[in-house]
């Protein structure tokens, strides 16, 4: 475990709980050089890292970088599982942020408000829900039903709306003989 100051711990858990992980505003009172040195440890540890701010989303910058442009701060995965989120969490809200910012990119008239991308807090039936469906072998809506009491059309409404619209995972769906539709968290590649 990557060991943290309070103040860097606080910086994680709050971009944890930010839409795409933005790592600001920094807490209050933080600002001028002690600003610039926790951010700079906790770009040396690769916690944060530095990406070019999308203006149109009205994210905060870090820094400016000159003709119009700057720099934000977001959490890494590595930033998210310091602070306890876990690994296969961190990684589809890493993972959602890249294919929305590749999106984006291509389509540039998305609206603010369906381009944010939303925190997953650990430890929540969601984050169980994502991991299940991260398994090699996926899930089916009956397994997902039964692992956490929920009728079917509730499965199947959390991953089109929860996981497909809202966090732009890619979901692959395939019907398997004695299963039914398997469904599975698409890896990239």
């Amino acid at each position: 475990m990557i060991p943290l100051s309070e103040i860097q711990s606080l910086i994680l858990s709050r971009a944890a709980a930010r839409p795409g992980n933005l790592a600001l505003p920094l807490p209050d009172g933080l600002r001028g050089g002690a600003a610039a040195k926790v951010v700079e440890a906790l770009l040396a540890k690769g916690l944060v890292e530095e990406v070019e701010a999308n203006i149109r989303r009205s994210e905060p910058l870090w820094r400016e970088t000159g003709d119009g442009h700057g720099t934000t701060l977001l959490a890494t995965e590595a930033g998210l599982c310091a602070v306890g989120i876990e690994p296969l969490v961190a990684g589809a809200v890493a993972g959602a942020r890249r294919g929305r910012m590749e999106r984006d990119a291509i389509e540039p008239t998305a609206s603010a408000a369906a381009s944010a991308s939303p925190a997953i807090r650990a430890d929540t039936k969601q984050a169980a829900l994502i991991a299940l469906l991260q398994r090699p072998e996926g899930a089916s809506v009956a397994e997902a039903a039964a692992a956490f009491s929920w009728q079917p059309h509730t499965v199947r409404g959390a991953i089109s709306g929860a996981l497909k619209k809202r966090l732009g995972l890619v979901i692959a769906a395939e019907k398997i003989d004695g299963r039914g539709t398997v469904y599975r968290i698409a890896t990239e590649g």
